[in-house]
C-alpha cells in the first residue's frame, strides 16, 4: 500500500477497488465450503447419494450412463439411458429419460475428442439445489460416477481441495 493509500485509509477515503474487494469477499463468506469430493443427488432422476468429484479443470459435468439411446416423444428429441448410481457397482441399475438440450465435443483429460448427448437436470449439493447441464459418457473404468466441473459450480461454492464431503455424510434412510 502506497503512502498516499495508506493517508486516505486513515482518513476514512477507501478507492473503488478497495470497495470492490471488501463486496467480493462479503459474497464469497455467503458461499457454502465443499471438498474435492462430495454426495450429490439427482432429484429430477430419484437419484440420491452419488459420489461425485468437484473438478475445477473441468469446463463441463459428466455423469456415467449406458444403453444410450436417442427417442422422440411428442415431436421432441429425447435420449433414454442408464445410471448405475453406486461407485464400483452394477446394481442398482436407474432408468432415465430426458430432453436432448444439446451435443458436444467434449475433450476429455487425455485429449481424445467424444461428442456427448447433453441434458439438462437438477443437481443437489447440501442444501442448495440448481439446473446444470450433464453431459452423457461411459465413465465405468472412472473413480467417480458423476464428476462435477466449473461451469456447474460457478458462483455457488467456496472450494477447499484437502477437504471431503464438507456438506456433511451421506443421508441413510
Amino acid at each position: 500500500m502506497s503512502v498516499r493509500s495508506r493517508r486516505c485509509a486513515r482518513r476514512g477515503f477507501y478507492s473503488v477497488t478497495e470497495t470492490a474487494k471488501t463486496k467480493n469477499l462479503k459474497k464469497k463468506k455467503n458461499r457454502p465450503l465443499i471438498g474435492w469430493r462430495e454426495w450429490a443427488d439427482l432429484p429430477d432422476f430419484e437419484v440420491e447419494g452419488i459420489n461425485a468429484k468437484i473438478d475445477t479443470g473441468a469446463k463441463s459435468s459428466a455423469i456415467h450412463a449406458f444403453r444410450i439411446q436417442e427417442t422422440m416423444i411428442d415431436g421432441v428429441e429425447h435420449v433414454e439411458f442408464y445410471l448405475h448410481p453406486v461407485q464400483r457397482r452394477k446394481k442398482p441399475e436407474v432408468f432415465c429419460s430426458a430432453p436432448i438440450a444439446d451435443r458436444r465435443i467434449i475433450r476429455s483429460s487425455n485429449g481424445q475428442e467424444e461428442e456427448r448427448y447433453v441434458i439438462q437436470t437438477r443437481l443437489r449439493l447440501g442444501a442448495k439445489v440448481w439446473t446444470i447441464d450433464l453431459t452423457l459418457t461411459n465413465r465405468d473404468a472412472m473413480g467417480f460416477r458423476l464428476l462435477i466441473g466449473r461451469d456447474a459450480l460457478r458462483r455457488k461454492f467456496l472450494i477447499d481441495p484437502g477437504g471431503s464431503y464438507l456438506l456433511g455424510p451421506k443421508d441413510k434412510e
